[in-house]
């Protein structure tokens, strides 16, 4: 692989915004105490921590005291789900889609393991959400309704909004997955409505290892993680000081430039999904017909093996992702592909190319023009 890759894989991970690095570093030199600790450096650590809080949460439209931070989006969805079912033990059910994150879907067939009940709730070809599915999913018992805001395979945008409404007119609380949506649509979370919602800091130019579980006041909440008073009691554990600074960073950036930005990477994708068109030969882009993030395209090719397709254009330089691996490694359509009943040899076809910050429109280009030959070296 080249010295210098295009890189437009953003869905997966992003790469630290240099001014994110930079403060991150600042914390590590300056902000090292504990911020636990009563002495000043300990009072100037947890001052960083608490300034942080108020980035994440102006970016998403909450109070500061709403804000948990974690250890990133699987331990925020995690948390969310197991720490309502323990505030609620008398509700055994939960209800998911069918085309959430693993963080979701393999926390919900543990539960089941455990006794709780679980629903899951289709979406058609476009991965639009079945609302009357949904409606119809929710009982008495329900504790907790789980969908997420956008999918991170397609970019489909689910209508979390209209979920809020139809469980809370149930007296049901509603978590979010809003990983792989923040910094790429709105995310407002009295606009939404919901309960609970999951972030974390390396899909924004952030660092790994840092994320956030907006939770509402008032929501019922038994803490996951035991081992100290930290963040108000729900979640012990020592703060990652400079992990947490750098999530309040690249929340403050997007705060500052992320309508502007993407507007930018909307335009960059319609001249990817246009060069498509014109030069992929049966190129079929998932989910079209449906509200999608800006700067995803899932697109698919039949008679071809997606890992392949995307080892061709690593060795070219260029990163891209294939989801059609299943936990295994074998070449089977993902979950999400196989919910929108897709057929299984375009599935196996699958390229996500989600786009960023330092996305170009001659990385996009680079792209358009190393792909016929990747695809026809798949084939062969």
């Amino acid at each position: 692989m080249p010295s210098n890759p295009i890189y437009l894989d953003n869905n997966a991970t992003t790469r630290p915004d240099e001014r994110v690095v930079q403060a991150m570093v600042a914390a590590l030199t300056e902000h090292y105490a504990n911020p636990s600790s009563g002495h000043d450096p300990g009072k100037q650590a947890a001052a960083a921590v608490d300034e942080a809080r108020r980035a994440v949460a102006s970016l998403i439209g909450a109070a500061p005291a709403e804000i948990v931070f974690t250890s990133g989006g699987t331990e925020a969805d995690n948390s969310a789900v197991r720490g309502v079912l323990a505030a609620l033990p008398n509700k055994r059910h939960l209800v998911i889609s069918t085309v959430e994150h693993h963080a979701i879907i393999e926390m919900a067939e543990a539960l089941e393991q455990t006794g709780v009940n679980v629903t899951r709730v289709s979406v058609d070809s476009d991965g639009k959400l079945d609302l009357d599915g949904l409606a119809n999913a929710i009982r008495d018992d329900t504790a907790l309704v789980s969908v997420m805001l956008a999918n991170n395979e397609t970019g489909v945008i689910l209508p979390v909004g209209e979920v809020c409404r139809i469980a809370h007119a149930r007296g049901v609380l509603v978590h979010t997955d809003a990983v792989n949506a923040l910094g790429k649509t709105n995310v407002n979370v009295d606009e939404l409505g919901v309960d609970l919602l999951s972030l974390s800091g390396h899909k924004i130019y952030g660092p790994k290892g840092a994320g956030a579980l907006y939770l509402r006041n008032g929501t019922p909440f038994v803490k996951q993680q035991i081992g100290g008073g930290q963040e108000s009691g729900r979640r012990g554990g020592t703060h990652n000081t400079p992990g947490i600074v750098g999530l309040g960073d690249a929340c403050t950036l997007l705060t500052e430039h992320g309508a502007a930005e993407q507007t930018q990477i909307r335009d960059l994708r319609g001249r990817l999904e246009a060069g498509l068109g014109a030069r992929a030969s049966g190129a079929k882009v998932i989910g079209k017909a449906a509200e999608r993030l800006t700067n995803t395209t899932c697109v698919c090719f039949a008679g071809v093996d997606g890992q392949r397709v995307t080892s061709e254009l690593n060795a070219a330089g260029i990163c891209v992702s294939s989801s059609a691996a299943c936990a295994s490694g074998g070449n089977e359509p993902s979950h999400v592909m196989l919910a929108m009943q897709v057929p299984p040899d375009l599935a196996r076809g699958q390229l996500r190319i989600s786009l960023g910050r330092f996305s170009t429109a001659e990385d996009v280009d680079r792209l358009l023009d190393a792909l016929p030959t990747a695809l026809d070296r798949a084939a062969g």
